[in-house]
């Protein structure tokens, strides 16, 4: 490969990763693993504590308990460049999350307390097998890690045996950390390429609302509107490199978790079956841009247009209470990637996705337990090079993730 083609595909790298945002990736389906084994179709059914995420009005009328829970995410991530000879395979790293939750109904009214992960994961990459998207500089350390921790108090009142309406405040505390090669700059007559790292966190507010409504003993229906939230993340980047002395400059980036609404149905044709489904709308094109405003890294900052889509998942599930005691859970969803080819990079794996779910639950009168696990089969996308804002080469990622939660009722 030329070294003006090498350089090519080093700049596009550098304008892709300088406009890395989140993907639907980020947007975890693990809220609880009652809900992760029904395929996340859980609007409509909302059953136990995570109805403070799922649904509010769903913590109407429940018994009250406490229920704390942990979630393994291990996503396999790929990435080829026949151009630029490359063939890399992500650290496989099980990334961890969870929440604890407690509910309590009094008359028609019940007031819950959620503190939980709705959104994270990350990725590494081994540095030598990226090499030569950089040519003769680096290797570099390739990193991304994002996390978002929210706390909700939530309420929700029985309007009648049928209606449900319901609440939660949003307290979302979010972290993002990111390792990539930096921009290319020279000192006195030789070219470098500094080691790029940054940390940063940031606050932002939002709310939940939900409905439910029974219909009847066989169907239930609910509906969700989560508001976007806005968050200022602050941190500090550093630029490192043995031909420079290392720097270090304080940044602000905006970003902007979307607007989510929700349907769902949950169908009871017998004792034993329940059946649900949901369809959930993520308003993605609110992040059309990414703006970073740094003090005094002007090669750094810039605004970059994301072009991103709204996107709707279609979910799935089903619950079969083999006995009073137990119950066996299964479930579907299809997942649209919103990020288009042109933003599309490693740090930030986006694709469309379909996934298999499946749980377990035990419930006796006092102590309830279940598990789930899903697995997400990542559609291949090969990109072209467009000159542009792409990182051509061909991007795929798998993900399984499972979960186990532990309650007591009182």
């Amino acid at each position: 490969m030329s070294k003006f083609k090498t350089t090519l595909i080093s700049l596009a790298l550098v304008f892709a990763l300088s406009a890395s945002a989140f993907a639907n990736g980020l947007s975890l389906n693990s809220v609880g693993p009652r809900a992760l084994g029904m395929g996340g179709a859980f609007v409509g059914l909302a059953n136990d504590g995570t109805a403070i995420y799922w649904n509010p009005a769903g913590l109407s009328g429940q018994e009250s308990s406490v229920m704390g829970y942990y979630t393994g995410i291990l996503p396999n991530s790929t990435y080829k460049n026949e151009d630029a000879a490359i063939d890399a395979t992500a650290k496989s790293i099980l990334h961890s999350t969870g929440g604890l939750f407690a509910n309590y109904t009094m008359d028609k009214w019940a007031f819950g307390l959620g503190v939980y992960v709705p959104a994270g994961l990350g990725v590494e990459w081994e540095g030598e097998e990226l090499s030569n998207l950089t040519g003769p500089f680096g290797p570099y350390e390739w990193m991304s890690q994002i996390g978002v921790i929210t706390f909700s108090p939530a309420v929700a009142y029985q309007i009648s045996e049928q209606f449900s309406l319901g609440l939660s405040v949003n307290i979302n505390y979010a972290m993002f950390d990111m390792k990539r090669p930096g921009e290319l700059m020279m000192v006195g007559p030789t070219p470098v390429i500094p080691q790029y790292s940054e940390e940063s966190t940031g606050m932002g507010y939002g709310v939940t609302l939900g409905l439910m409504w029974d219909i009847n003993k066989q169907f239930s229906l609910g509906a969700t509107f989560r508001s976007a939230s806005s968050v200022t993340m602050s941190g500090t980047a550093e630029l490192t490199d043995d031909a420079i002395p290392t720097m270090e400059d304080d940044f602000d980036r905006d970003i902007t978790w979307p607007m989510w609404i929700a349907g769902g149905l949950a169908y009871r044709p017998t004792e034993c079956w329940t059946i649900t489904f949901d369809a959930q709308y993520s308003q993605w094109s609110e992040l059309d841009k990414l703006t970073t405003d740094y003090a005094t890294f002007p090669d750094e900052g810039g605004e970059f247009h994301l072009d991103w889509i709204d996107a709707t998942q279609i979910r799935l599930g089903a619950e079969y209470m083999a006995s009073k005691v137990s119950a066996i859970r299964l479930g579907y969803y299809y997942d649209p990637a919103p990020a288009p080819d042109e933003t599309l990079n490693i740090l930030f794996p986006s694709s469309t996705n379909h996934a298999i779910t499946a749980g377990y639950g035990y419930s006796n009168e006092k102590i309830f337990v279940d598990f789930g696990m899903e697995y997400l089969f990542g559609q291949e996308r090969d990109i072209e090079n467009n000159g542009e804002n792409a990182m051509p080469g061909i991007h795929q990622m798998d993900i399984f993730a499972f979960g186990i939660s532990f309650g007591y009722k009182f």
